[in-house]
């Protein structure tokens, strides 16, 4: 369960953020992930985020299919000083929007 209030970022100001120097990092599973992502996302998988943390940049925007997955991760980075908002509608909203995806 989630607590609080998670930031969220709308799949529309991704790239504008990007552009700046935020990481989209995609925290679903290497299935998932081969199936097709938004290009110049960093790939982590959630299970592995606390693990491989020194590879996460300071400012993130973090995406799984539809928000929940990446909504916990969010909340994880804030609290480990980081910058970080989660993509709203995730890789589904980003491609239900025009995003594009690459296999």
């Amino acid at each position: 369960m989630i607590s609080g209030d998670v930031p969220t970022i709308q799949s529309a100001d991704v790239q504008g953020l990007v552009s700046e120097g935020w990481t989209l990092l995609d925290v679903r599973t290497d299935e998932e992930w081969a199936s097709g992502r938004i290009p110049g996302s960093q790939h982590v998988p959630m299970d592995q985020v606390v693990d491989r943390l020194p590879e996460i940049g300071d400012r993130v925007l973090c995406v799984c299919a539809v928000g929940g997955r990446s909504a916990r991760v969010t909340q994880y980075l804030r609290g480990q000083g980081r910058e970080a908002l989660n993509v709203d509608g995730g890789v589904h909203g980003w491609a239900a929007g025009g995003g594009a995806i690459e296999a």
